[in-house]
């Protein structure tokens, strides 16, 4: 494989520390993804856009539901996502730190901190037993497309892991 090949167009620091500026994006391909998983992934996005900007997950709905960055309108359900984890948000994350083990969620890169967050929300206070492994699929799905290449089997072994001890959580 040659390197223009693998180049994907992306402008590279000359030096460490110097300021990258990008011209264009890649955004990653929602074709193939259902209206539920491009749900999930509009939710994900409040809750990644407020935690980058230090903000309430709640202010930064309110903004979305006002003016959004997309095309459509934010989606009921996304809206009812991003709620049910600010409802839930302190134990949420005292369940995941907990069970990450060695990952604290400051490490953890953001874009699948806000997936995790959202996905355990869904796990612990909005579906049934019996729906649990299909939210853990669509979530993994979501990490495929937007994380890196090892996020989908983190994604996929924490949220499995809560989902485990779901019940015991009550």
């Amino acid at each position: 494989m040659t390197d223009s090949t693998r180049d994907p167009g992306l402008p590279l620091p000359a030096r460490d520390g110097e300021d990258v500026s990008f011209e264009r994006t890649i955004p990653g391909s929602t074709q193939r993804l259902s209206s539920r998983t491009r749900e999930r992934i509009r939710a994900v996005d409040v809750l990644f856009e407020a935690d980058a900007r230090g903000m309430d997950e709640l202010a930064v709905l309110e903004e979305r539901l006002v003016r959004t960055a997309a095309q459509t309108a934010l989606p009921d359900r996304a809206a009812h996502l991003v709620r049910l984890h600010a409802e839930h948000a302190d134990e949420i994350d005292e369940q995941l730190s907990t069970h990450a083990r060695d990952w604290p969620l400051r490490r953890m890169p953001a874009v699948d901190r806000a997936l995790l967050r959202l996905g355990a929300a869904e796990l612990l206070h909005d579906v049934s037993a019996a729906e649990r492994p299909a939210i853990i699929g669509e979530y993994v799905k979501i990490a495929d497309v937007l994380s890196t290449d090892s996020s989908p089997r983190f994604v996929n072994g924490l949220l499995q892991r809560l989902a485990d001890v779901a019940d015991l959580l009550g």
